[in-house]
């Protein structure tokens, strides 16, 4: 039965969605263009070779960003899990962090770094480490105290109590964090591109928009509306198993 609700939750909001936009649009017009009209502009798109070039270098910034950030934001999460000193000294300065508008950081990385690939991926990776280590934090101070100090009782090093109780427990929330990080990720190439230049959709859109080319953007913009859902959806499938599995371990 949840399953089911999963599944057709989605169908037919998607639906409901779809049957707005065509009745909104009418017969179509320059700054509304009919979901047939989008879905034609798609298509043709997506058959154009150079089309795909633009969408992999997108999402070489998205996803190589979000490594990145992964990969300075957990060994922090952990530093400061385990580190009094450190957690005090940083937990002030984390919600004002993410008040910081990736828009805002552009034009600073490009002082700083100057144009091209680099600088976005650098985007990308900030605008997803604040969430990512915040929900690490936050997943590491949830772990049954009682299972961590029962490892300790059979004498268990701390590295060993980390990588085999405390990150594995912790794991549905870090990838929650990924979760929502990797989405963020792809905003943030788009965003990089159109400020910082590049050769991937950000690019595709800024000409689209210069050009009044409404059916181009609406197309663009579903693509990689599915490109982050598709992200998302993996990510949830592997956060609800690895829950399965912590639930197994704690019972």
């Amino acid at each position: 039965m949840t399953m089911r609700r999963e599944l057709l939750a989605p169908l037919l909001l998607g639906v409901l969605l779809l049957v707005g936009w065509t009745l909104t649009a009418g017969q179509g017009s320059v700054l509304l263009p009919t979901p047939g009209k989008v879905a034609a502009r798609m298509v043709g798109d997506l058959a154009d070779p150079v089309y795909w070039s633009y969408l992999a270098v997108t999402l070489g910034e998205a996803f190589g960003g979000a490594l990145l950030g992964t990969a300075v934001a957990l060994p922090l999460a952990v530093l400061i899990h385990r580190s009094r000193w450190v957690a005090a000294a940083v937990n002030p300065f984390l919600g004002a962090t993410q008040a910081i508008p990736a828009i805002a950081l552009a034009p600073l990385l490009v002082l700083w770094l100057g144009y091209g690939l680099g600088p976005v991926i650098i985007l990308c990776a900030l605008i997803v480490f604040f969430p990512i280590l915040i929900s690490a934090v936050v997943g590491l101070r949830h772990v049954d105290a009682d299972v961590v100090d029962a490892g300790r009782i059979d004498g268990a090093s701390s590295v060993a109590l980390l990588l085999n109780v405390e990150l594995p427990m912790a794991l549905p929330s870090i990838l929650g964090g990924v979760r929502n990080g990797v989405t963020l990720a792809v905003t943030g190439a788009i965003v990089g591109e159109m400020v910082m230049g590049g050769s991937g959709l950000g690019t595709v859109l800024t000409i689209q928009r210069e050009s009044v080319d409404t059916a181009g953007m609406v197309s663009t913009i579903v693509v990689l509306c599915v490109i982050a859902s598709a992200a998302y959806a993996a990510i949830h499938l592997w956060e609800r198993h690895s829950r399965i599995i912590d639930s197994l371990h704690r019972s």
